[in-house]
């Protein structure tokens, strides 16, 4: 078929496709131009590769430690962070002024105590302390939440739970007291 007037569908009935053949020496001179691309090729492309891979396989193994001691110290850290003081210069203030009131009461109670008033002290002291653990696991919820305002009013709460309680306790000394003078008082009469 290398008559090239022929027609289509006689190309097609046949299905004898190729009409030209290549030139004399196509392949060899196919074969030539391939091994001349080889041979331009850099050699040491290979041994550039082998020098560069281990220095680069150290750095991703100090990168690599580096992310994951951070991501171990940085919870602790925002977590230690995370207080009332953090979330605005006015709760810091707030923070503050509990702190200082809470610390004041609890050194009256504690220059109060006695013989009579010692239940009464130790069981504040409990109540503080339960109150102390919830702050503590309100500090984690403030710092998961993104400092959602119900949880800053729950802190401040507490606070205010603790001084109710000192205060509390103060009144109960006072009257603890009074009521030991009056009885010292008739008794002495």
């Amino acid at each position: 078929m290398k008559n090239r007037d022929i027609d289509i569908n006689e190309l097609f009935k046949d299905q004898d496709f190729d009409l030209v053949e290549p030139a004399n020496g196509h392949q060899d001179r196919f074969l030539e131009k391939l091994k001349h691309h080889e041979d331009s090729k850099p050699k040491n492309h290979y041994k550039l590769r082998t020098l560069w891979a281990p220095i680069v396989a150290v750095a991703a193994s100090i990168i690599l430690v580096i992310l994951l001691t951070g991501n171990l110290w940085a919870p602790k850290l925002a977590t230690e962070n995370t207080d009332l003081a953090a979330v605005s210069p006015e709760m810091k203030e707030t923070q503050h002024f509990y702190n200082q009131l809470i610390k004041t009461e609890l050194e009256k109670v504690n220059t109060a105590k006695s013989p009579a008033t010692e239940a009464v002290i130790k069981d504040a002291l409990a109540q503080m302390k339960r109150l102390d653990i919830e702050y503590t696991k309100l500090k984690d919820d403030l710092n998961s939440s993104g400092k959602d305002k119900r949880v800053i009013f729950a802190m401040v709460s507490n606070l205010q739970q603790r001084i109710d309680i000192l205060n509390n306790v103060l009144s109960r000394i006072d009257e603890i007291n009074e009521l030991k003078n009056l009885k010292d008082e008739n008794n002495y009469i």
